[in-house]
């Protein structure tokens, strides 16, 4: 490719590269190939220019180039460049070759890609058949990225590598249908949370459930110095590997995401105790079942296991455990106790956590005593990957100096673009939505300021419908129009009757 790559160009060749897997491969697997492919060709192009600036500017002098080369962002050696598995690539044990040029790139940037590529296997039967299915999907795959210049002078901004690998999950989420939702949520939403966190400078910005990291960036992205710290956590270990690679082709180079299960193995401690945050954003799994099971122990996976407050060392559970089979509250109570003081959080849930009974009534009810919800915002239908159901959002603050709760129904048809497969929210939506909450106001078939008295005469149900009436008044009926139309109706039809009877007398029926 001559002259800058574009855009366009790079999301091209990638779903071109795609295409290589489609009907053999599940998306939602094959994606974590195309997209470790991707950070391997970016890596590699970057490191192949600054070589040769540095060749010229030292006269071939190989001490001072490799010094210079050691101070780069990232240290590759030609074992672990791309342009070195494209040469093998008709080798017959390329994926053994991609995985421990993949190791070797670990090794020499142990700081930054410590585990990066673990859980990602190139040489894996189960994913890619065997040998021979293996070898020639894999050589498609090199040939493929072996089209794209992805050299920082060529591409010139680096947003332009991240707004590709996002518009790749982007891609991959939407084909994936259910599974789609468990690694990304849809950039509008996205940036509708990290406008409502308001994250400042110098804040700890963390998102328990963080999927491939897209949120988390954009919640980053609202701080114009980027000068902020990044946290997040991921159970999936493939997605973990995503959301690091994710990170870096962002600029984010000290994020800290860790992989396990947040709620029974939270890894973001200080002295022992759960970190704090300022600014904590979720899209958790909706209704996750068996959210409890790695409390259950060794050899405890049968079904008489359960979950008690005592089990969990950070009692987050003591206002109550939320039922076995609906996650929900307990990534909302995990939130809630890793909030720092003057703390913001905003997460996406379904809407059965706002009036669902037993235990969720009792921890609904502790939040809003403390005078920790904010706000609660009703979305509209269709807005994520894998399921249809309409999702809200709850914003939580400690230290509130108010104690009435603003609704916001901003689900409504006139409050989307609908779409094909997707609804989308667009800017004037987000628009409104925000200036709405920072306004706190009741606005006609809108929002409603709800004071906590109206709330405990609710009994603590937060349904949006009760707060704020969206229902249309229909136009009055005006009789005299209506006897009107009859009368012009029956005259229309004793023509129609007429004109009958002459064509059955002509036709002499």
């Amino acid at each position: 490719m001559s002259g800058k790559v574009t855009q366009q160009q790079i999301n091209q060749v990638l779903w071109e590269a795609a295409d290589t897997f489609r009907g053999k491969i599940d998306s939602s697997t094959y994606k974590d190939y195309i997209l470790t492919m991707l950070f391997i060709k970016y890596l590699s192009d970057a490191y192949k220019e600054h070589l040769e600036e540095y060749t010229k500017r030292y006269d071939g002098d190989e001490q001072r180039i490799q010094r210079a080369l050691s101070r780069e962002r990232f240290v590759l050696d030609e074992h672990s460049t791309f342009d070195y598995l494209y040469s093998n690539r008709n080798d017959a044990e390329i994926g053994q070759i991609i995985n421990k040029a993949l190791a070797h790139l670990e090794d020499e940037n142990t700081a930054k890609l410590r585990g990066v590529f673990r859980n990602i296997d190139f040489n894996s039967e189960a994913i890619f058949g065997k040998t021979k299915e293996r070898n020639a999907m894999l050589r498609a795959l090199l040939e493929d990225f072996n089209k794209l210049t992805l050299k920082p002078s060529v591409v010139g901004n680096e947003d332009v590598i991240g707004d590709a690998y996002q518009f790749m999950i982007e891609r991959f989420a939407s084909d994936a249908g259910k599974k789609g939702g468990e690694f990304y949520t849809p950039t509008m939403a996205s940036e509708l949370l990290a406008r409502l966190v308001k994250p400042q400078e110098n804040d700890r910005i963390y998102d328990p459930t963080c999927g491939s990291g897209s949120l988390l960036i954009k919640v980053a992205n609202q701080v114009p110095s980027k000068k902020v710290a990044v946290y997040g956590q991921e159970r999936n270990g493939a997605t973990h590997s995503l959301a690091l690679m994710n990170m870096y082709l962002h600029g984010i180079d000290d994020a800290k995401i860790e992989w396990g299960d947040t709620l029974s193995n939270p890894l973001h401690l200080e002295d022992g105790k759960l970190m704090k945050f300022q600014a904590i954003v979720a899209n958790p799994p909706f209704s996750l079942d068996k959210w409890a099971m790695g409390f259950a122990g060794e050899g405890n996976t049968d079904s008489k296991f359960k979950m008690e407050a005592s089990l969990d060392p950070h009692r987050r559970f003591e206002w109550g455990v939320p039922p076995a089979s609906r996650g929900d509250m307990a990534f909302v109570q995990h939130m809630l106790y890793s909030l720092a003081e003057n703390g913001r959080m905003a997460t996406i849930l379904p809407h059965g956590v706002l009036f669902r009974g037993s235990s969720e009534a009792k921890i609904r009810k502790q939040i809003i005593d403390m005078n920790l919800l904010d706000a609660v915002i009703g979305l509209p239908e269709g807005l994520f990957y894998g399921t249809g159901i309409p999702a809200c959002i709850l914003v939580m603050k400690k230290d509130r100096k108010r104690k009435d709760i603003l609704f916001i129904d901003a689900s409504g048809e006139e409050h989307y673009e609908k779409g094909k497969n997707q609804n989308k929210l667009r800017e004037q939506d987000l628009a409104k939505i925000v200036e709405t909450f920072e306004n706190y106001v009741t606005e006609d078939k809108y929002s409603y300021v709800a004071t906590l008295e109206e709330i405990k005469e609710n009994d603590y149900n937060l349904n949006i419908p009760r707060y704020v009436d969206t229902f249309e008044e229909e136009e009055p009926v005006d009789m005299s129009q209506v006897k009107e139309n009859i009368k012009n109706i029956k005259q229309e039809l004793a023509e129609v009757e007429e004109q009958m009877e002459k064509y059955l007398e002509e036709l002499g029926l």
